[in-house]
């Protein structure tokens, strides 16, 4: 699927590539929601006008910003995530991915949406750091992956040929305006969430498994079928 004598740089998004999305839609789709309205004495119309509330910021860096929703909502967002944090974990084989990716040659480079808030309380839970060469948040460069601004500022920050370049995310959207900027090699992810359906991508390849990445001749590595 890749010929990584073309790669020098891999970005990685982290929440439903690296991490289960599972903790992220439950979180925001209902334990947020219900401790909402627990918290603030309100009837369940309130905790549906949230949800679509949330929803109505999708995509922009609002979405992603702890320190909005705390504010907008007077409530602790990261002591309420909290409440739930067994729920964050790797996804499949992530780990022996990123564990292959260390040995070999590529700079790995995390590019989150995820604002530094949410990675102070990710990182330590689930060991990223020590397979990254760098992370770069939209919180960082002012712009959500969803724009072209933020693929700008990450160059400058993290300069990297869009031509030799491997991307992954779980996002359409976030992977058309990578698209857009020119990097070449995309891929996507089918079940972002391990509790939900796989997602259709018509655009893009979509990733199973990370094995499918890896070089065939690998010690117990098989090619996909």
């Amino acid at each position: 699927m890749i010929d990584w004598r073309e790669i020098d740089t891999v970005l990685l998004d982290m929440d439903g590539t690296l991490l289960d999305l599972h903790f992220d839609s439950h979180f925001w789709l209902e334990h947020l929601p219900r401790r909402y309205v627990e918290l603030h004495q309100l009837d369940q119309a309130s905790q549906d006008a949230l949800k679509t509330r949330i929803m109505g910021e999708q995509g922009t860096l609002n979405w992603y910003s702890l320190a909005y929703w705390s504010r907008e909502l007077d409530v602790d967002i990261v002591a309420l995530k909290r409440e739930v944090q067994h729920l964050i974990g790797l996804r499949s084989d992530a780990h022996d991915f990123l564990t292959w990716l260390k040995q070999s040659h590529p700079r790995v480079v995390l590019a989150t949406n995820a604002d530094r808030a949410s990675l102070a309380l990710k990182l330590p839970l689930t060991g990223l750091e020590n397979y990254l060469d760098a992370i770069i948040s939209s919180e960082d460069v002012g712009a959500a992956k969803e724009e072209q601004a933020f693929w700008l500022a990450l160059q400058e920050r993290e300069p990297f040929d869009p031509a030799r370049t491997l991307f992954i995310d779980d996002n359409p959207r976030v992977l058309e305006s990578a698209r857009e900027f020119g990097i070449k090699h995309l891929l996507g992810i089918k079940q972002p969430d391990s509790q939900r359906p796989e997602k259709e991508l018509q655009e893009f390849i979509a990733l199973d498994r990370f094995a499918q990445l890896l070089p065939a001749d690998l010690p117990g590595q098989h090619p996909p079928t």
